[in-house]
């Protein structure tokens, strides 16, 4: 993982990652609000996931990850209201074999917990643009 501040959402965002990696769903949903709101573009077409069941759901695909490194291209983030907004270049290795994407991940945080997250395929690993 590189580029990503000492900050205390650097610090969540580590969090994040390693969670992701530990495939430990629970705790990755304790990351978010219970009324979170989750877009992802991972399939070429929006996908909208309300509350943590529908999150939850969404998280199962982390169950495939045998490895990911993060490269931070892009990090921004505000204190008032917390906001985070990055782009990353993500390796992910799977059964399949290894594969190279760009993320745009947003949060928009609530005492602390992510309440927004937009969760955006820059480009996939056939190398198609989103």
């Amino acid at each position: 993982m590189t580029n990503v501040p000492d900050t205390p959402l650097g610090k969540m965002y580590r969090e994040h990652i390693q969670l992701i990696l530990d495939k430990n769903i629970e705790a990755l949903l304790d990351q978010y609000t219970d009324d979170a709101l989750l877009i992802s573009s991972f399939m070429k077409k929006p996908i909208i996931y309300k509350g943590r069941d529908q999150i939850r759901e969404h998280m199962q695909g982390i169950l495939g990850i045998d490895g990911l490194e993060t490269d931070i291209v892009f990090w921004g983030e505000t204190d008032d209201p917390q906001t985070l907004m990055i782009t990353e270049q993500i390796t992910m290795t799977t059964k399949d074999g290894e594969a190279n994407m760009r993320f745009a991940d947003s949060w928009v945080l609530r005492d602390g917990k992510i309440a927004i997250h937009f969760a955006g395929m820059v480009q996939h690993p056939d190398g198609s643009l989103a």
